[in-house]
């Protein structure tokens, strides 16, 4: 019997469920949504009593130390971001070396690389906390939620990981990752809470 090679291409998270453009009310949009895609992700679980050593490997290499609070840590290239106690999620702007990486930290923590499970999305623009707000049970408020806080929560009953960066020349910018899983059933809930403000939908790396 002849033997089929099969070839798999690969597919972004938010391919055929999300594309780029305008939902929602037309005119100037005044929330923005930019897919990320491309990124290495991985969880860092450290080993008993060697939480010290995988932070001070992770600042050997990459010049920033692992949260010990519910924040994110980021420089050019790479996020920390606290998941838990001893915790972490480790996002890379690209794949580049990045299984590297984790061999090198798998010495100190517990590594299981999730590039491919998780989909993240970035949100901006004035009205972005009242499209939260229909999903998000946390307060969002500035005074409540500072730059580079992060927290586990769910929006519309599907597990999130939600930060909050920098301010952008729109206003107030969050990212949110969520299981691939899930990835159409958020989309689901997000464009019907963005539509009556208008989203400009576009894509990028992570």
């Amino acid at each position: 019997m002849a033997e089929t090679a099969t070839l798999w291409a690969p597919r972004g998270a938010w391919a055929g469920i999300a594309q780029a453009g305008q939902i929602g009310a037309t005119g100037p949009a005044g929330v923005t949504a930019t897919l990320l895609d491309g990124f290495g992700l991985a969880t860092l679980i450290a080993a008993p009593g060697r939480t010290t050593a995988l932070s001070q490997a992770v600042e050997g290499r990459l010049n920033i130390a692992l949260p010990t609070t519910p924040k994110v840590v980021s420089n050019a290239t790479h996020d920390a971001i606290w998941s838990g106690p001893e915790q972490w999620l480790l996002r890379a702007a690209t794949r580049d070396g990045f299984r590297g990486l984790l061999e090198a930290l798998a010495t100190q923590a517990a590594v299981s690389d999730q590039s491919d499970a998780r989909a993240a999305i970035r949100l901006s623009g004035l009205p972005v906390r009242d499209v939260l707000a229909k999903g998000v049970m946390l307060d969002l408020h500035p005074a409540a939620f500072a730059v580079s806080d992060t927290a586990l929560t769910s929006i519309a009953h599907i597990g999130v990981h939600l930060w909050r960066l920098a301010d952008g020349p729109d206003g107030s910018v969050f990212e949110i990752m969520v299981a691939r899983s899930m990835v159409g059933s958020f989309w689901s809930w997000f464009a019907a809470s963005a539509a009556e403000f208008g989203c400009r939908v576009s894509t990028g790396r992570g």
